[in-house]
Formats: C-alpha cells, structure tokens, sequence
C-alpha cells in the first residue's frame, strides 16, 4: 500500500480544511484513547521485556549500546504515553467532546490484536520497525494538518491542539531517533530481514487506514 493512501483517507482530509465535524472528532479520540492507554503500553512494555541486554544479539555486528538505547527510546515512550492519556481527557473536557458514547471499532480492534502479536511474536527489530511506523504515520499526516490549518483563519479548536500535539519538534525528535536505531539494527541483517521490514511498513499503512473513522459512522 502507498504511504499516500493513509493520508488521503477522507477524515484526513477533512481535518485539513477545517471541516470535520466535532462528533467524528470525538470518535476518532474515543479509538485513539484506547490505542494509547490499553494497547501502546502493553505493546512497548513487551518490546522491553525483550531486551537481551547483551552484545551481538541482534546481529551479527550490533553494538552493545543498541540494548541500552533501546531501552531508553522505549522508556521515553511510556513516559510520554501517560502524558498522551492526560492530554486527551484534558482536551476532550475543555472541547466538550462526549468519547464515552462511542463503541471500540473494528479498525481499533485490529490494530491493538496486530500489536500485541507482533509484540509477543515478532522479531524485536520488527516490534521496533512497527513502532517508529506507527509514530512517522502519525507526525506526518499531523504536520500536514497542522500546515494546512494555519493557512485557514480561526479560532482554537480541538482540531488544533491535536494537530499541534502531533507536530511538535520533540515528537519529531523522538520520530528521528527512532528511525536512526532502527536503521543501525537493520542495517547488517540479512535480505529476508528487510523483506519482512516492507511487509511490517505495509501492514501498519493498511491499520492506519482502517484506523480512521468514516463520516457517516458518526451517525451510528
């Protein structure tokens, strides 16, 4: 799948040009608060677990300081995962958005399943390829959103906190470092290991997809 077709999704879309509407607002952030507060905790405590905490695990010429940095990107996204949670709560209550009245969708469902399977069976660097896809999807189509707000006049929203949470230099940071360590951990493996990676990338382009919500499920 094109990376243009998790950013072309019609709730995207609307999001940058300021027409979404506040009940499919506040579905999209029900979904996303269940993704943060359940599954991504769950999700990157068993990539810790999983840690060697020894030299030349992962390949043949890692570096005994991938296990030390990994362990510290990991920690960093658990710390700022509690700071997600609040962030939601704290943005749905100013905005009055009601996230208690929708159901957990499908999509949600098959993003946290596909997580915690590739937590507990995957490969570490695999656990960590999905991890930093999950995080360029997210900083990407949010920069893009955010970009395209600021040229349309307006008061604060929901909206755009969102856009600028998802968009801050930390984030992308965080993004950037995540993508160097991966890259130093795929970077000896074999042919087979960077042809599982672009399944890995796929997949996790197809969840993004199905991850955002319809315009016409807010009426269900």
């Amino acid at each position: 799948m094109s990376p243009c077709a998790a950013h072309e999704h019609p709730f995207l879309v609307s999001a940058s040009k300021n027409t979404l509407s506040d009940n499919l607002l506040s579905l999209w952030l029900s979904q996303d608060r269940i993704y943060a507060s359940q599954a991504y905790p769950r999700f990157v405590g068993a990539l810790i677990a999983r840690i060697p905490f020894k030299p030349l695990v992962l390949s043949a010429s890692a570096s005994p300081d991938h296990s030390q940095n990994i362990l510290k990107i990991l920690v960093f996204a658990l710390e700022n995962i509690v700071r997600e949670v609040g962030f939601f709560d704290d943005t749905a209550k100013r905005w009055q958005l009601d996230l208690s009245r929708w159901n957990e969708r499908k999509g949600t469902r098959d993003y946290t399943a596909e997580m915690a399977r590739i937590s507990a069976t995957g490969k570490l660097e695999e656990g960590l390829l999905f991890l930093w896809a999950m995080e360029k999807v997210y900083l990407d189509v949010w920069t893009t959103i955010r970009a395209n707000l600021n040229l349309i006049s307006g008061p604060p929203s929901a909206l755009r906190s969102l856009a600028e949470n998802w968009s801050t230099a930390e984030f992308a940071a965080f993004v950037d470092d995540l993508a160097s360590l991966v890259d130093d951990i795929y970077r000896d493996l074999d042919d087979e290991a960077w042809i599982l990676a672009e399944g890995v990338w796929s997949r996790v382009l197809e969840l993004e997809v199905e991850f955002w919500p319809s315009p016409h499920e807010e009426l269900q």
